[in-house]
């Protein structure tokens, strides 16, 4: 296919492509790469930003025409995942065989491979990055060549979460556990007065993910979500009130969409992400942004946000409160430290959200915000850049693996600098 446009699944993006490929096998795929002047990778399309843009000139590429691998290792708990794989599809895989991921994103329908390469999360205090599930990384690189890199090797840390600026991944092998259930409680109205930083760790450890949202139309947050696997002690949650109907984390949207609630047990990939596979996540029409920020500042990054809720509040959705434990990866928003993130999902008018996402990052600049790579967010590339202690490690192995930068663009570009 030429001359293209293709959207991403907001809408608010439009990649221009001199081809759209959908290669139907490795030995295609690594023919196609290798003939190729620039070539980005397009997943899912839940980007928000233009990090898959691949310019006029460039080969926009899909892989899901390849084989959905989903190779099941029981005894190595192990399972390697092909490039083009969902989450829903992969869960289902892997359940089916008693085993379970340690975790997962709020969402069962982005690509396994796009969620690492940018640094997605689920929650948890004790739960890392979904990067940290993976062991082995195969890619093919700009000459056409497959390579694979494994936990251990020197260039792990940059290869997992590489924002496609290595090359095509396309299978990833990641760790897995015994399979679990996990039952799901909602609470409503957690003041924002009163909760110091002890507190807000305590509430965020009563399970084994939670999530606070809040519209910020008030200090405090309307929602906690909380998800405790059975296998693993009942905690009492003094702190707010149980809800007494299903809730959506966005106001208005049918709880229908989202999984089960009520403290009905049920299989981890059921319970983990907030909505169904077979719906809509979140409302549909949104942007997105998300702010990963040290632990330790939370209490005061929250205070920071009530202080402009009355700018956020206009074009926000819902904000959503969590938290990541630190992990390796080299461009990972969770590198090095255990992290709070804040997501806002925004109301869908760009020219209406950019304003209050800069005044947002310039509130919470002084906590070191690093913003998801794959959302929307204004930070200087500069300013960027001097959150990642390992960016010079990560140049180099992009100019040993891609020196002439064929899968480079303005974003991967303007995250390397130099």
């Amino acid at each position: 296919m030429t001359d293209i446009t293709v959207t991403n699944w907001a809408g608010n993006i439009t990649y221009t492509a001199k081809e759209l490929l959908r290669p139907h096998s490795l030995t295609a795929l690594r023919a196609l790469v290798a003939d190729s002047a620039r070539v980005r990778v397009l997943g899912s399309g839940h980007s928000f930003n233009e990090i898959a843009e691949p310019g006029a000139e460039g080969v926009l590429l899909s892989l899901a025409g390849l084989p959905a691998e989903v190779d099941v290792d029981s005894a190595a708990r192990t399972v390697r995942v092909g490039g083009g794989v969902r989450y829903a599809e992969l869960a289902r895989a892997v359940h089916g065989h008693g085993l379970a991921l340690p975790n997962m994103a709020s969402l069962p329908h982005i690509s396994v491979a796009g969620s690492v390469a940018t640094g997605t999360h689920g929650s948890g205090v004790g739960n890392g990055p979904l990067s940290s599930s993976v062991r082995e990384v195969e890619l093919v690189t700009a000459d056409g060549e497959s390579v694979t890199v494994a936990r251990g090797d020197e260039r792990f840390g940059g290869v997992v979460t590489s924002l496609g600026a290595l090359g095509v991944v396309t299978a990833l092998t990641l760790d897995l556990e015994p399979a679990y259930e996990v039952e799901q409680h909602v609470f409503t109205e957690l003041p924002l007065d009163g909760l110091d930083q002890t507190t807000f760790e305590t509430v965020t450890a009563a399970a084994y993910s939670v999530s606070l949202f809040t519209d910020w139309r008030a200090p405090g947050f309307r929602q906690v979500w909380l998800k405790r696997r059975t296998d693993q002690p009942l905690s009492d949650f003094p702190h707010a009130a149980p809800a007494a109907e299903k809730m959506h984390p966005v106001p208005g949207m049918p709880a229908v969409n989202c999984t089960e609630q009520f403290g009905v047990p049920g299989p981890w990939h059921e319970r983990l992400p907030h909505f169904r596979a077979e719906f809509t996540p979140s409302s549909g029409a949104e942007l997105q942004s998300e702010y990963l920020m040290p632990r330790g500042h939370a209490l005061d990054a929250l205070r920071a946000m009530d202080a402009i809720r009355e700018v956020v509040a206009p074009v926000l959705q819902t904000c959503e409160i969590r938290t990541v434990a630190a992990d390796g990866q080299w461009l990972s928003p969770s590198y090095g430290r255990d992290t709070v993130a804040a997501h806002f999902t925004w109301v869908e008018d760009t020219a209406a959200v950019e304003p209050v996402v800069r005044r947002l990052e310039e509130a919470l600049a002084p906590f070191a915000a690093r913003p998801h790579w794959g959302k929307v967010f204004t930070t200087p590339a500069d300013r960027l850049r001097a959150l990642y202690p390992r960016l010079d490690d990560f140049r180099a192995l992009v100019n040993a693996l891609d020196p002439a930068g064929k899968f480079s663009n303005a974003f991967v570009r303007g995250v390397l600098g130099g």
